[in-house]
């Protein structure tokens, strides 16, 4: 998909801007060189009625009709630049087609003096790590906030910028048209950390993206029991979204130890982050049963130790024989 970006926008501006100031400083200059040459003293007088005379105000012509048709040319040219430059504007403020379906958010949050980032499918990275990382060609809708201090969210190499305000939220979007790396800065000054406070921004291509996602929702558990040996069969686990209604996909596992291999099961078929809930029962109560929260944003790796229930009954019948 092609879109015009922001860097587009205004590279485009500038170039008219600059095109258009050098033609009317050509026509300015040559005009006047013009001028300067044609009525230059050379000592000879002339008869000519368009000559000025000394204090004479100049009218370009009978009735002035040069004056009259520079300045409304000049009209022209500048009502049109004024009414395209900010249709330009409008367009970088709005964004491609008003946030299509196929753009990708992402929720930013900045503190002192670092950058989070959280994607739609509850995926969260932040500038410890890999930083933000996007697919190319594709628009970026972002939503800006901070948690303490005005910071201010920008890639220069893109053209954007929003302000990070405790308690509101800025939109923006943009655009990285290429495989790159870019550095994300804070341009608002925030405290001592301030020139610290960086990120990469890392743009993949759609293939690679998807790949790097993939492996972003990847959660493995092991079992094993308390002599750290992988525990094979014996068990049910199931996993579930807390909040899988809301969902199209269902976000819920039921696994046995046929889905397991050497204690170890990798679940990458889930398309969303987020709170999960995990209960490991026995099936011949060979150990207690587990029920526990997986906060899933990332790569996660769980290992669970399943406990012999009867473990605490024999050390207490050890004790009070010691005691006897």
């Amino acid at each position: 998909m092609q879109v015009q970006t922001r860097v587009d926008v205004f590279e485009s501006i500038f170039l008219v801007f600059l095109g258009l100031g050098t033609l009317v400083g050509v026509v300015v200059v040559a005009y006047t060189l013009y001028n300067a040459y044609k009525y230059r003293d050379s000592g000879d007088t002339s008869d000519d009625e368009d000559l000025p005379t000394l204090g004479e105000l100049p009218t370009g012509g009978k009735g002035g009709k040069k004056l009259f048709v520079s300045f409304g040319l000049s009209a022209i040219i500048v009502i049109s630049l004024v009414v395209w430059t900010y249709g330009m504007l409008l367009y970088v403020e709005d964004g491609p087609e008003d946030n299509p379906e196929d753009a990708m958010e992402i929720d930013v949050e900045a503190w002192a003096f670092d950058w989070g980032f959280t994607y739609e499918n509850g995926v969260e990275t932040d500038s410890f790590g890999e930083g933000m990382v996007i697919p190319a060609d594709t628009p970026i809708w972002i939503e800006v906030t901070s948690t303490d201090v005005w910071h201010t969210f920008g890639i220069s190499d893109l053209r954007v910028k929003a302000d990070a305000i405790p308690g509101e939220v800025d939109e923006t979007w943009f655009v990285a048209e290429e495989e790159d790396e870019y550095l994300l800065e804070c341009f608002e000054l925030c405290g001592p950390g301030h020139s610290g406070m960086t990120s990469d921004v890392i743009v993949l291509g759609e293939d690679e993206f998807d790949q790097w996602m993939d492996d972003q929702l990847t959660l493995t558990i092991t079992l094993e029991d308390e002599d750290e040996e992988p525990v094979t069969d014996g068990f049910e686990l199931t996993i579930e979204h807390q909040e899988n209604d809301e969902f199209d996909q269902d976000l819920s596992a039921e696994l046995g130890p046929e889905d397991f291999e050497d204690g170890t099961v990798e679940l990458g078929d889930f398309e969303q982050g987020g709170p999960y809930d995990v209960v490991i029962s026995p099936t011949d109560d060979e150990f207690e049963e587990i029920e526990d929260t997986i906060d899933f944003t990332g790569p996660t790796d769980e290992t669970y130790t399943l406990e012999d229930p009867d473990a605490d009954d024999d050390n207490d019948n050890d004790d009070g024989g010691d005691d006897e």
